[in-house]
């Protein structure tokens, strides 16, 4: 990764590809979790999860005993031992598991109380403390916190949530952490299309509006990434997911301003993500995958496969999945 950033500092641009391999498994991928260029987890329907410590020449499937009725959409891994999985659902099929031998046991640590309940996301700033996200409870966005690794969870007090307003639990990656305490999440759904903002681990909250689309209970933003204070958002409408109209949003002060640039990925994008030591964005979506090397203002679409989630590992190191079990690594090749 170092010599690619040294090319891209010399001029020389890349050729980005999705590179195929085999999962092992028919299941819907949605969960995503790269540790470094050898160590990465999955989670998807059936109560299934994945994982793969050779960089994804193998990857082994298995099932959390009782939950085959659950989908995995948030997987948030520390090492090829520990990991947290997240299920979605109404109530009860809202849960969270741990694992801390490679997945061989499985241990239930949260089952949503509230039969309205909905997670969405789950995210760690580092092995003991963590976040959960969900949609609106009381009028308010569902926000739990955990400082044991995710053994125990406490709900936090946020802003008021609009008439309509969620967040998407397409790809894990609503909900975005830096540092030891900062965290965003976005909404989406009619008349709503926000980043909510936290600087002390969800004690306080501010809220931006957007310029991403928010015309139908489809549309919104679907995902937030980061590079210091430089930041993405990506959406649309995924019942359109071929249109390109408001569906990214670019801020340069930390999330508190957002604005739209001249031009956007190629449709409607699930997940962004900043590529470390490569220097370039990347969002894929249903309708394919694009990238930026200027910061969003512009994109080039390089796949046109259908992918729900991306991870990139601090070293570099990527993958995308998406339905019927498919899973991808990510290529740059110097040219």
């Amino acid at each position: 990764m170092l010599l690619a950033a040294a090319l891209l500092l010399a001029g020389v641009s890349f050729a980005q590809s999705w590179v195929p391999q085999k999962s092992n498994t028919t299941a819907s991928l949605r969960g995503l979790s790269a540790v470094d260029n050898r160590v990465a987890w999955a989670g998807g329907t059936g109560g299934t999860y994945l994982r793969t410590t050779d960089g994804g020449t193998t990857w082994t499937a298995g099932h959390v005993p009782g939950a085959a009725d659950l989908d995995f959409r948030g997987v948030r891994a520390f090492d090829a031992q520990t990991a947290v999985l997240m299920s979605i659902g109404d109530g009860g099929k809202s849960r969270i598991y741990r694992t801390t031998d490679g997945g061989d046991h499985w241990t239930l640590t949260f089952t949503h109380p509230d039969p309205k309940g909905f997670l969405d996301s789950i995210a760690f700033w580092d092995r003991a403390n963590g976040i959960v996200l969900g949609d609106a409870l009381d009028g308010s966005p569902d926000v739990r916190v955990t400082s044991d690794g995710g053994v125990r969870w406490e709900r936090r007090e946020t802003p008021p949530a609009l008439p309509n307003e969620g967040s998407f639990a397409a790809s894990n990656t609503c909900l975005f952490l830096a540092g030891s305490a900062e965290v965003w999440f976005v909404t989406g759904g009619t008349g709503a299309a926000r980043v909510f903002h936290s600087g002390d681990r969800g004690r306080t909250w501010t809220v931006a509006t957007t310029p991403v689309r928010n015309d139908s209970p489809s549309a919104g933003i679907f995902s937030i990434a980061f590079d210091g204070t430089r930041g993405i958002v990506v959406g649309g409408d995924y019942a359109k997911d071929r249109e390109t109209r408001g569906n990214v949003a670019l801020s340069s002060d930390g999330g508190r301003t957002w604005t739209a640039p001249p031009a956007g990925p190629h449709g409607f994008r699930s997940a962004v993500a900043w590529v470390p030591g490569l220097r370039l964005w990347i969002a894929a979506g249903t309708s394919g995958s694009d990238v930026s090397i200027d910061g969003g203002r512009t994109w080039r679409q390089f796949d046109g496969g259908s992918f729900h989630a991306i991870s990139f590992a601090p070293n570099g190191a990527g993958w995308a999945a998406g339905a019927s079990g498919r899973i991808a690594r990510f290529a740059p090749a110097a040219r």
